[in-house]
């Protein structure tokens, strides 16, 4: 059940090995068609006409507009100092003394 244009079966293998899955057989060619819908659903949104629209608003814009309606403003970003690597690592359940010890989450 290829599909002619869009996701390939060896597209879907090497972005499921990408993001760590372990497809079954039976998983294949349905994420297959599930990815070519989406592209299919993506391509006709990229056909409507979208003159006239505003872009959508940014986040600087959207804070501005809080800023101005509420009063209320982010913090200054300054510079303070780091905390104390020696008691950081002190108070860690596990640490080399540089780095904190963590438990292997992927494998491969």
């Amino acid at each position: 059940m290829a599909e002619a244009s869009g996701v390939t079966m060896d597209e879907v293998l090497r972005v499921a090995e990408l993001a760590n899955l372990d497809l079954t057989a039976e998983e294949v060619p349905q994420m297959q068609h599930n990815l070519n819908a989406i592209l299919d659903h993506i391509a006709q949104l990229n056909e409507l006409d979208t003159t006239g629209v505003p872009a959508m608003a940014q986040v600087g814009e959207m804070l501005d507009a809080a800023v101005e309606s509420t009063g209320a403003a982010l913090r200054l970003d300054v510079e303070r100092p780091s905390l104390d690597r020696k008691s950081v690592m002190a108070a860690a359940p596990e640490s080399d003394g540089r780095f904190f010890k963590v438990p292997k989450v992927i494998e491969r």
